[in-house]
């Protein structure tokens, strides 16, 4: 926990009582990341190696769980794994691996055919709980839309600092973008934050 002093798509400094530590960032929280000079908390993975020690931060709890997971799988270092988790939610990640979705998963960056093939062998045990827990939209392996997920992140940090469990503020979050149709035009966030909230009643 410290104050956000720089942010970039994949890299934070973060000021922990004068000290300024660089760390690599899973993109996906970008949008529930709060504004330059006021305090952050993310879950911190730290790789210690004889020439660097590296952190690795992640606004979701259970992306840091999966990061770590992921390095246990051969030939996944911790640069991939953050790319992994940058491109998809862990439900759609552990959805891909459990119905052996080779295809899915050699359009994440970094992976070749051998390479998803180990994550479905080596994971296949280990990620169920993972797609449980995911709200419908989190369970689809594709691009993100930039402006979409920054609008649900700015939702779910909302609906959580209001109290409500994150699983249950993005299975709301869900249900209320399901009934928008993608050809209107986007609801502004007020009124998506309203409708969720009117879900979660």
């Amino acid at each position: 926990k410290g104050i956000l002093q720089y942010k970039s798509t994949n890299r934070l400094v973060i000021d922990v009582q004068g000290v300024g530590y660089d760390v690599a960032f899973c993109k996906s929280g970008l949008g529930q990341l709060p504004e330059l000079g006021q305090e952050v908390f993310l879950h911190i993975y730290t790789s210690v190696r004889e020439d660097a020690i590296a952190l690795y931060g992640f606004i979701d709890s259970a992306e840091k769980e999966l990061f770590t997971i992921l390095l246990g799988v051969s030939g996944v270092g911790p640069k991939l794994a953050l790319n992994l988790l940058s491109a998809a939610p862990p439900a759609a990640l552990a959805r891909a691996v459990l119905t052996d979705d080779l295809h899915a998963l050699t359009k994440l960056p970094g992976v070749g055919k051998k390479t998803a093939e180990r994550l479905c062998l080596e994971l296949k045990d280990k990620v169920q709980a993972f797609a449980d827990a995911a709200a419908p939209a989190d369970t689809v392996l594709s691009p993100k839309n930039t402006a979409d997920e920054r609008l649900a992140g700015d939702v779910i940090s909302a609906l959580v600092n209001l109290g409500y469990p994150q699983i249950r503020a993005r299975e709301a979050l869900a249900k209320v973008m399901e009934q928008h149709p993608p050809e209107l035009p986007p609801l502004p966030i007020e009124e998506v934050l309203r409708l969720t909230l009117r879900s979660l009643a």
